[in-house]
């Protein structure tokens, strides 16, 4: 019977959802026909619908898609491979967490952007300069969720970590401050995902490649042909989405799993 009940909530749910979204292209489509009547200041639904058909005869779609994933991936899995260590290192050693903090809060607040004279100097028009930006955007969420969660550790947790056996620093942060910390870090790695997201058109928009989903972004801009820019804006938003259900649901189920009362 819970278990009903629960499915109908899922569903209702979804068609509220998909009732918000529906009642937001009509009222898209009136106001762009009715209120502003001019395409280049705001595309109509229909307008932008024609113009994905369009996108979509060319076949240019699939490879934009493709090398923004991959310009993301770059960015990310770098920010991934250097934030956690180095988060670990300052939220569990003292003496690194000294070094490192006064480098860290002066470059945190420099915007991502400000970096792109320094990615093309660095690496030229290429798909690693397209990466490093999003590198930069995404690093210091994970950085410091990572380091958070180290440094939030309850006591009692290391002093039980002791008493089970886990006599060195590496026992007790592999067997009880990172399975601690991990709702901290899964945490970053999102809100980073969602930077490094952002970042991508800024990334993309000085030419790194022909394809991307901010290049074609921004040339469709230059070309005044704003029902494209609509198009890449939406294809923006919903592959957005679709890499943070996937991420939520994998750590849901495989990272905590305990939360649910299963067996991990």
């Amino acid at each position: 019977m819970a278990m009903k009940i629960q499915l109908n909530e899922q569903r209702q749910r979804r068609l509220l959802g998909i009732a918000s979204l529906v009642a937001a292209t009509i009222v898209w489509q009136l106001v762009a026909d009715v209120v502003v009547q001019k395409p280049f200041i705001l595309p109509s639904f229909t307008d932008v619908a024609a113009a994905f058909v369009e996108l979509a005869g060319t076949g240019t779609l699939l490879p934009d898609i493709a090398v923004s994933l991959e310009h993301f991936a770059i960015g990310l899995g770098a920010a991934f491979l250097i934030g956690v260590p180095l988060g670990i290192l300052m939220g569990w050693f003292r003496v690194a967490d000294s070094i490192s903090d006064p480098i860290v809060e002066v470059l945190r607040p420099i915007p991502p952007l400000a970096w792109i004279p320094f990615a093309i100097i660095w690496f030229g028009l290429t798909t690693q300069a397209a990466g490093f930006v999003i590198f930069i955007g995404a690093f210091f969420p994970i950085l410091i969720n990572t380091y958070t969660g180290f440094r939030n550790i309850p006591k009692v947790f290391v002093e039980a970590g002791k008493v089970l056996g886990c006599d060195t620093s590496l026992e007790l942060i592999h067997y009880i401050a990172l399975p601690a910390a991990i709702p901290s870090i899964a945490a970053g790695i999102r809100i980073a995902m969602g930077v490094g997201w952002m970042c991508l058109v800024a990334a993309e928009m000085f030419g790194v490649s022909k394809f991307g989903l901010g290049q074609k972004l921004w040339q469709n801009y230059y070309l005044h042909q704003m029902p494209n820019v609509v198009v890449y804006m939406i294809i923006l938003g919903f592959a957005g989405l679709v890499i943070d259900r996937i991420f939520r649901a994998y750590v849901d189920r495989q990272l905590l799993k305990w939360r649910s009362g299963e067996v991990v």
